[in-house]
């Protein structure tokens, strides 16, 4: 019984750590941490194209809002492959730029500058942008600069220079 108790406990962990998209490293850096997510393979290839990765692995603070794979499959055909083509290495800096905040923002800080600023609170981005941060319910939601939105979906993934949110789709700079 004790050995049967075991392997469904040895299953179920399996199991749960499997359905993880990210590993935590806590000595991993912000890039080593979206390497290790399976649901973030097109940022990272966004982010090599864009010749980010060392940026993204300095010192930091950064607070990203990392957008899905499925974010990104939200955006008009043709839009992904365009952007990673060399010549649009400036559009597409620009754009993964709009999704880094300096500093270490974790939820609680972002939902008590929300609170503060009744209701919302504007982010600078690291590209110069500004993204608006709001509640709806209990879901804090990111506005870009042309009014769409992103739902912030996973919380506080901490890296050695920073922290990740993770969002349902692309913020879209002016």
């Amino acid at each position: 019984m004790k050995i049967r108790s075991l392997l469904l406990l040895e299953v179920l962990l399996t199991a749960l750590l499997a359905s993880l998209s990210f590993v935590h490293h806590p000595s991993g850096d912000i890039v080593d941490v979206a390497i290790s997510s399976s649901d973030h393979t097109t940022l990272v290839a966004a982010v090599k194209s864009a010749g980010l990765v060392q940026t993204l692995k300095g010192k930091g603070p950064f607070t990203v809002f990392a957008p899905t794979n499925a974010a990104f499959e939200r955006l008009p055909a043709g839009t992904v492959e365009t952007f990673l083509k060399p010549e649009s290495k400036p559009q597409l800096t620009r754009l993964l730029t709009y999704h880094v905040v300096p500093g270490k923002l974790d939820a609680t800080s972002i939902l008590k500058a929300i609170r503060k600023g009744n209701g919302q609170t504007t982010l600078t981005t690291v590209s110069g942008g500004k993204l608006t941060a709001g509640l709806s319910g209990n879901q804090v939601l990111l506005t870009d600069e042309s009014g769409n939105l992103a739902t912030v979906t996973t919380t506080d993934l901490k890296a050695s220079n920073g922290i990740i949110h993770v969002i349902d789709r692309v913020v879209l700079p002016n």
